[in-house]
């Protein structure tokens, strides 16, 4: 899932443009229900709230709104599929890897309706949808798919007298909370690695965004999967989120979003039931550019981290630290480039740089913009509004930022790249490693020596060397400090949705 594409930034005079994608009308939007044990039921109180397309601010349609009575609904459904005898527990793991290679063949064949909506409901430019959020969903199905008979113990030989073994069994009850930049890529981080471990899942969708998800609702009705073995309520986080967290039967809860709203989930789970938590949290994301790097290559990456979904990611590449050697042409080749991106409608294959979700998050990070020249940073491109009546924002580029500043520790999830300088190694490494989140970091170098040894240095989860935003479904991905608790993708994700048991017996002597 290599997001690296600053080609695509690029028009091009002499091949004519293909033609965008049919526009998905309202009608075409089939899925608006909450959708419990494998049935599209309406709000126990009746109430539906509206999602927007952010590229026009024209309304979608509306989806029924889940509270904590539906929630209430969804857990009870998920934990009747995973009782001991159900349908679903008596399954064999080969079968349930069937299955996921199933609903990964349907999301295959629903690709271009996925990804229309996906960029209808987020902003987010098509090709992006399609290329990037729609492949990287089908590969994490099908690589959890071939994991599911291959989730095993061990069988340990304590003494002479006694044998112990260990199983690896189903947490139970995974409650989901997905946030609005991924709607549909987040979902299957989380519910693939829980199905193939065999457990059941109530997933909460981002009010801003819950069209994919609801569609996966009936794929997976589609694909086979009993009732009540994924359960999918949209709603509000201080609601149908927050009877999650609380909620008493659900074992595991796997969240997706800012530190601050992590934060009240883990209260809320050791309040609880003491469920386990899964928290992949904000980023405030160094990069490291030395002198003997391929320049150009550094420019195209730590931008595209900078400005990939209009800079609304836990990875974006915010706090760029560049040897002062070639900082000065560092800055003119990233103005350069940014002169290249194409701002504009989002269904349109040129288009590379979308709107902002909603006006709250427009607000914060033109505020944030705002801070960073009141306190002294040099503002080298964009840093506003593409017209007063939308939310797009000019990618902007900063230089001369200094440690102190907002933009330099908050996360600002939106597209500002921040450009730093320094002298030494070490001084870098302090500085990269001087926040409270530890999530991604990349570092450009020619020399693998200092590159592995920064790396062993970088308090982050992740290390990206002479790359950026390189995920695969194989490796594994969370972060250090206030980033996160756990990892998500990889074999390292399955430890998140097992619970081991050991069991040990006493051996007859051998006469």
């Amino acid at each position: 899932m290599e997001q690296n594409g600053t080609k695509e930034n690029e028009r091009s005079e002499e091949t004519p443009a293909p033609g965008p994608p049919q526009p998905v009308h309202v009608q075409d939007i089939r899925f608006t229900k909450i959708f419990i044990d494998n049935k599209w039921v309406q709000s126990s109180r009746g109430r539906t709230f509206a999602t927007f397309n952010p590229a026009t601010g024209c309304k979608l349609c509306e989806v029924e709104e889940a509270d904590e009575e539906d929630v209430d609904k969804a857990v009870a459904a998920a934990k009747a599929a995973g009782r001991r005898g159900s349908a679903w527990q008596r399954m064999d793991a080969c079968s349930r890897g069937k299955l996921l290679h199933r609903l990964a063949d349907l999301v295959e064949r629903d690709r271009l309706l996925l990804a229309t909506v996906e960029t209808l409901d987020t902003g987010k430019p098509f090709l992006q949808s399609l290329f990037i959020d729609l492949d990287g969903s089908i590969k994490t199905l099908r690589y959890y798919a071939g994991w599911s008979d291959k989730i095993h113990g061990k069988s340990l030989r304590v003494d002479e007298s006694f044998m112990s073994i260990t199983k690896h069994e189903p947490v139970g009850v995974c409650g989901a909370i997905i946030p609005w930049n991924f709607p549909l890529l987040m979902f299957m981080w989380k519910v693939a690695p829980a199905l193939s471990c065999g457990n059941t899942v109530v997933v909460k969708p981002a009010e801003q965004t819950p069209l994919t998800a609801l569609h996966m609702g009936s794929l997976i009705k589609e694909a086979g999967f009993p009732a009540g073995v994924v359960n999918i309520v949209p709603g509000f986080g201080p609601t149908a989120g927050a009877a999650i967290a609380n909620h008493m039967d659900i074992d595991k809860v796997a969240f997706t979003g800012s530190t601050e709203t992590g934060q009240l989930i883990q209260t809320a789970a050791a309040k609880s039931n003491l469920k386990r938590v899964t928290l992949e949290l904000g980023g405030k994301n160094p990069c490291i550019v030395f002198a003997d790097c391929d320049l150009q290559l550094a420019v195209e990456d730590t931008q595209t981290g900078a400005f990939y979904n209009q800079g609304q990611c836990c990875t974006a590449a915010s706090r760029v630290f560049v040897e002062e050697s070639i900082h000065d042409q560092f800055v003119r080749l990233s103005i350069e480039n940014a002169k290249k991106i194409v701002v504009g409608d989002p269904l349109d294959p040129l288009t590379s740089h979308g709107p902002q979700i909603d006006q709250q998050q427009f607000d914060k990070i033109m505020d944030l913009i705002e801070s960073g020249k009141k306190e002294g940073a040099r503002l080298e491109y964009g840093g506003t509004p593409v017209s007063n009546k939308s939310l797009f924002i000019q990618p902007t580029i900063f230089s001369g930022v200094k440690d102190h500043m907002r933009i330099a520790k908050e996360e600002i999830f939106g597209p500002v790249q921040c450009i730093f300088s320094f002298q030494s190694q070490e001084e870098a490494i302090r500085r990269a490693n001087s926040s409270r989140y530890g999530l991604v970091s990349a570092i450009f170098t020619s020399s693998m020596d200092r590159a592995l040894s920064v790396s062993a240095a970088l308090e982050t989860g992740t290390v990206w060397i002479n790359c950026y935003n390189s995920l695969h479904a194989q490796t594994p991905f969370g972060g250090y400090k206030m980033s996160g608790i756990g990892r998500e993708l990889g074999e390292y994700a399955l430890a998140e949705y097992t619970e081991v048991k050991a069991v040990t017996l006493k051996l007859k002597e051998a006469v």
